[in-house]
C-alpha cells in the first residue's frame, strides 16, 4: 500500500567524490531515525523553474520517495510503501 505523507524532513547525505555518487544514509522524521538501506533510484524534475532531485531508497520492509528542493534545500518525505497492492 502507498501512502501519500508530504512532510519535512532532515537528511543525512553521503557525496563520494571518488565514485561521484550522492546517497541519502538516514531519515530523520518525526522523531525516528531511518536507515537508508539501499537507494534504488534517483532523478530529476522540474516545477517551473525549480530543480528537484527524487530518490526512492529502501529501509527494512519499507519504501520511502524524498524530494530535494534545490532553491531552498529543504527535504519533503513524499510518501511510504509496504510493497504490497492497495
Amino acid at each position: 500500500m502507498i501512502q501519500k505523507i508530504s512532510a519535512p524532513v532532515s537528511v543525512q547525505l553521503v557525496y563520494d567524490h571518488r565514485l561521484r555518487t550522492v546517497a541519502p544514509r538516514q531519515i530523520f522524521w518525526d522523531g525516528r531515525v531511518i536507515r537508508v538501506a539501499k537507494v534504488g533510484m534517483h532523478h530529476t524534475t522540474r516545477e517551473g523553474r525549480t530543480l528537484f532531485h527524487i530518490f526512492s531508497v529502501i529501509s527494512s520492509n519499507l519504501f520511502y520517495r524524498l524530494k530535494l528542493n534545490t532553491d531552498n534545500l529543504f527535504w519533503t518525505l513524499e510518501e511510504i510503501a509496504d510493497g504490497l497492492p492497495n
